[in-house]
């Protein structure tokens, strides 16, 4: 049993490790490709600059400060989109998006981009004249470009810039969430661009710090204390010193989301509260470690009963907190698969060790139940 259980825990440590989300790596942009016959006579002469993943920015300014923009990306499905912000954020812009339905129809139209709920980007609206001119989509060797004009009451210069695209094809003009975003700022006069002004570091390293202590490394402490404590007192050592740096990336992870937070402003209650009351939970714990009573005192099954509870609580409410932090921060499939496969083994594993631990007490004939 405990040499079982010593194998699984060291497997459960290493996937979970290796299968933590990575990004996707993207496909290489490139201005060499030629622009489709259909975009030849009113998009000819742009320049062109790669500038996210495999987006490719076309551009010129002409008279009457008439902006020809025609923004191209790999494509199999779903939407992309440019849009025009005042401060690089989302909410209170508007962007041109385009996408090819079921049928084969291309769409381009613009959205106000009013919240960040389907139910808030809403199209045929916006603060970019566009109706005066025509845009297309064409699909060609699995890319996509959208191609638009816009007309400004001055020339453009330094403008803070939307990307996004999402899988899903719009139904009824409702697009559907993206799967991956950036912003930038591009000065169309001189062609270049400077770094984004969304954190996307900061939503990162949020994201990554609370994953891994809530997901992978606290998981694995409470796995050591129910499942080796036949290793007496190492098992007590490892459990005590795994939960502590865990819950220490976890409070580092907390404070980068803070301050994600104060920057964006982010409309997210469930998430906040959830993260707010599993971390209520955690310090209950570490209070509950330097409250621990003897192991001989009349107190200590009701201590225990406690210390093992709440712990469990905490780690089930971490899990869908982790869950519900990828969905509305847009992480990915990457995120997604990872976090599942690391959820995954952790069940296997507690699963596995839990049958384990029960046949042998059952074969012993053990009158006293787990308790840990």
């Amino acid at each position: 049993m405990a040499r079982a259980g010593a194998v699984l825990v060291v497997v459960l440590a290493a996937a979970s490790v290796l299968l933590a989300p990575w990004a996707a790596t993207a496909q290489t942009s490139s201005c060499d490709d030629a622009l489709p016959p259909a975009l030849a006579g009113n998009y000819s002469g742009l320049a062109c600059r790669p500038v996210w993943n495999n987006f490719v920015l076309r551009y010129a300014q002409g008279k009457d400060n008439v902006l020809r923009v025609v923004i191209s990306s790999m494509y199999s499905t779903g939407w992309v989109g440019m849009g025009f912000s005042k401060d690089g954020m989302m909410v209170g812009s508007s962007a041109m998006v385009g996408w090819v339905g079921k049928t084969g129809l291309s769409h381009v139209k613009q959205f106000s981009l009013r919240g960040k709920t389907p139910s808030q980007v809403v199209a045929d609206e916006g603060f970019l004249q566009s109706k005066d001119h025509d845009h297309t989509v064409v699909v060609q060797q699995a890319k996509i470009y959208l191609a638009f004009q816009l007309r400004f009451q001055s020339p453009l210069r330094r403008q803070q810039v939307l990307l996004a695209f999402g899988n899903a094809i719009p139904v009824n003009d409702r697009l559907t969430e993206h799967q991956g975003k950036t912003s930038f700022t591009f000065d169309f006069t001189t062609g270049s661009s400077s770094g984004s002004s969304y954190p996307d570091g900061l939503k990162r390293a949020h994201g990554a710090l609370n994953l891994f202590a809530w997901g992978v490394l606290l998981p694995i402490g409470a796995i050591i204390a129910r499942y080796c404590r036949r290793w007496d007192p190492l098992w007590f050592y490892l459990h005590a010193g795994i939960q502590l740096v865990g819950f220490i990336l976890g409070l580092a992870g907390i404070v980068a989301g803070v301050s994600l937070y104060n920057k964006i402003q982010a409309d997210v209650p469930a998430h906040r509260g959830l993260g707010i009351f599993v971390l209520v939970l955690g310090i209950l714990q570490i209070l509950a470690f330097f409250l621990r009573p003897h192991k001989d005192s009349k107190y200590r099954k009701y201590w225990n009963w406690y210390h093992h509870w709440v712990g469990r609580l905490a780690l089930f409410f971490a899990a869908i907190n982790i869950v519900l932090g990828i969905k509305v921060g847009a992480a990915g499939n990457s995120w997604k698969i990872g976090y599942g496969f690391n959820l995954a083994i952790l069940l296997i594993t507690i699963i596995t060790l839990e049958v384990l631990l029960w046949t042998r007490w059952k074969n012993n004939n053990s009158s006293s139940m787990p308790t840990y």
